[in-house]
């Protein structure tokens, strides 16, 4: 298996993660705010990869790109968090999804030209995503649609900031800054935060070990080396199979019925990143530092 696939592979993978931890985040929130489990979750995960990723010890060369990539991040949850509990979710999950558009026309925005198949592959992505998470209505942009857009535009610049950054600096430095980063402002965020609360249950516990290892710790990892070999437009193509796997999950576990739609924007999703994979271009050269 070339390094190109087994990047493809492991991101599919992370994606699967995310998507499949979306009932236990859910059902977590109950038992803390949003901003405290966000601090828990990435303070808990920081701190194992930085004893178990980077040993001790970072490259002072990678503390000012870890720092960017976690603010970035910070960004992207806190404002879709704060969003969501002003805007349904369906809708906020598509305009999170948009970030498989914003993506490539960043990367445009730098100077990087795109294939046509690249094009057409986030367009393909887009349509799945409005598909799978088709609302009665798009009618009436409230301030929640906005901040979640603002969170969209945050996780997709944080992907497409790991591009450059990766194949600089080594992942093994950058996870750790980027999810501790993420953990330390949401503690400096909470108390603006009306609503906190944390109370410590054996479900929360479970929430947090799971998110905080694999939804974190494994799977940022995992992107930050992936995107060495991966262009960002289709790492963004594949994270916009997350609704797919949560609806999977939500089939398996609670019994949800998947409707025509669902199939029909999974299947789109899929086609885009078959047309992004085969035609999309050739492979980013990891650069060592």
């Amino acid at each position: 298996m070339n390094p190109r696939t087994k990047a493809d592979a492991l991101l599919i993978l992370i994606t699967l993660i995310w998507g499949s931890t979306f009932v236990i985040v859910k059902a977590a929130l109950d038992d803390a705010s949003p901003l405290a489990f966000i601090a828990a979750r990435f303070v808990l995960a920081g701190l194992l990869l930085y004893v178990l990723l980077a040993r001790g010890k970072v490259a002072r060369r990678s503390l000012v790109p870890g720092l960017v990539l976690g603010a970035f991040l910070f960004g992207g949850y806190a404002f879709q968090t704060s969003g969501l509990a002003l805007t349904t979710p369906t809708k906020a999950a598509f305009i999170t999804g948009s970030s498989v558009i914003l993506v490539p026309l960043m990367v445009m925005a730098q100077g990087t030209r795109l294939r046509q198949p690249n094009i057409a592959g986030a367009l393909l992505g887009l349509a799945g995503l409005y598909f799978l998470v088709l609302p009665s209505g798009f009618a009436g942009v409230n301030r929640g649609d906005l901040m979640v857009l603002v969170g969209a535009v945050s996780f997709a610049l944080h992907i497409v900031m790991v591009g450059v950054y990766a194949r600089k600096h080594s992942f093994l430095h950058l996870v750790p800054l980027q999810i501790l980063t993420v953990g330390v402002l949401a503690m400096l965020a909470m108390p603006m935060d009306t609503g906190l609360h944390f109370r410590w249950t054996a479900r929360l516990g479970v929430a947090l070990v799971v998110t905080a290892v694999f939804a974190t710790g494994v799977a940022f990892s995992v992107q930050n080396w992936a995107q060495q070999y991966t262009p960002a437009s289709h790492t963004a193509l594949i994270f916009a199979l997350e609704p797919v796997f949560a609806a999977l999950t939500s089939w398996l576990v609670m019994g949800e019925r998947l409707g025509g739609k669902t199939l029909l924007g999974s299947g789109l999703i899929l086609a885009g990143m078959v047309v992004s994979e085969i035609w999309g271009g050739a492979t980013p050269s990891p650069v060592e530092g």
